[in-house]
């Protein structure tokens, strides 16, 4: 991929500047190109999605209840589905599953829940989601706990190869990559924003994103912004198994936040644990060495045959993995220019953000542009103290 190198110690020149190397920063760098910018991308590690995105259990879904993030979920799956046309690369192949999501519960006083769920979905255009009673659920999933009284499902919800996605956003792109970059400061003046330095130079700009993930708070205190978001740990574990049905969509155990999903060779397991602290944003998290212990109990209550699973596991079958989501008060993420500093944007504060990432992008890009007009943006940052901030509602804010 001729578009990721490494800089050498010098002064650079770009449109704009994108923080951030995973999903969100490299779909925002790929439409800023799209649109003639030139952009430059700048990422610490030593690869695009090499933190967040490669801890995400790498799934999609239309199944939300928010206003704002229904629209773009959608967009977003239409690109998953025709991705190589969407790029412009014949045969690319992100590897698209579309066995659905199943979202389980045994409480009876969470019908009307689930039942309004649906119902919303329909009203957001989600008009294949669906409400299932107690035998639809175990008639097509018969995996599933006698226990269970109610179910929503899509079968156009799934996952894909996150890797593979954003690389090929990448390589499609006519930015410009530069991993091993960190950033150091957001350079400002009276006319707003006009460089980022960096620990391998100074790249002028007068349009910065900051698409940082976990960092995100770290770069708007550089640029003296206070940005209200919470890096939280989130875990997963690959379990190597012949006992996952492997045609089972991504289920979810409403009641205890526990999931899990089909993989090669087994299955991708997790729990959203409520318990987990707000914390600092983390270089290298690390998985708690007994989470798959508890991931597989929890997993077990609402699909059973994971308690045969737990009973047979031995360690070398087993592999831990934690990123960090980062949620805001009314947990979607914040897009578009901050007031009082001109040229700074923000595409940050995602617990959700593969999913959306290339229409998130382009939203960006076309604030940045002026496409689109930012008091028609429902996620612009001046929502919260305009009021106009929702408490977001999807089940599992986590996954």
């Amino acid at each position: 991929m001729g578009n990721i190198i490494i800089p050498e110690n010098r002064d650079y020149m770009a449109d704009a500047v994108v923080i951030g190397g995973g999903a969100i920063g490299v779909a925002t760098a790929f439409w800023l190109s799209r649109y003639g910018l030139k952009t430059v991308l700048l990422e610490a590690r030593e690869e695009l999605a090499g933190l967040t995105t490669a801890a995400s259990a790498e799934c999609f879904r239309a199944q939300f209840t928010e206003d704002a993030i229904a629209p773009i979920a959608i967009e977003a799956i239409d690109i998953f589905e025709n991705f190589a046309e969407f790029i412009g690369i014949p045969g690319y192949d992100i590897h698209v599953r579309q066995q659905g999501y199943l979202f389980l519960t045994d409480d009876k006083t969470m019908l009307p829940q689930l039942e309004a769920a649906v119902a919303q979905y329909h009203k957001l255009k989600v008009t294949d989601a669906e409400f299932l009673d107690a035998a639809q659920a175990r008639k097509r999933f018969p995996f599933v706990s006698s226990s269970v009284v109610g179910a929503t499902f899509r079968q156009r919800d799934g996952w894909m190869a996150c890797h593979e996605m954003v690389h090929g956003l990448a390589k499609a792109a006519g930015a410009r990559f530069f991993i091993k970059t960190r950033v150091t400061d957001v350079l400002t003046d009276a006319d707003g924003v006009c460089g980022v330095q960096t620990d391998r130079g100074l790249f002028h700009t007068r349009v910065v994103v900051n698409a940082a993930g976990p960092f995100a708070g770290v770069i708007g205190k550089m640029a003296g912004i206070d940005l209200p978001l919470e890096p939280v740990r989130r875990q997963k574990a690959y379990i190597k198994t012949d006992a996952a049905p492997a045609d089972a969509p991504f289920t979810v155990d409403l009641i205890n936040g526990s999931y899990w999903r089909p993989e090669s060779g087994g299955a991708i397991v997790g729990w959203v644990d409520p318990d987990e602290p707000v914390s600092e944003p983390l270089e290298y998290p690390q998985g708690d060495w007994d989470f798959p212990a508890y991931a597989l109990d929890h997993a077990s209550r609402l699909t059973p045959f994971w308690e045969n699973v737990i009973a047979d596991m031995k360690q070398e079958d087993v592999d831990v993995s934690a990123g960090q989501y980062v949620y805001t008060p009314d947990t979607q993420p914040l897009i578009g220019p901050v007031p009082g500093l001109k040229g700074f944007y923000l595409n940050c504060g995602y617990w959700m953000g593969v999913m959306v990432s290339p229409v998130a992008g382009r939203m960006t890009a076309d604030l940045i542009t002026g496409k689109m007009d930012n008091k028609k943006n429902p996620l612009r940052l001046t929502r919260f103290e305009e009021g106009a901030a929702i408490q977001g509602g999807a089940f599992l804010r986590g996954h």
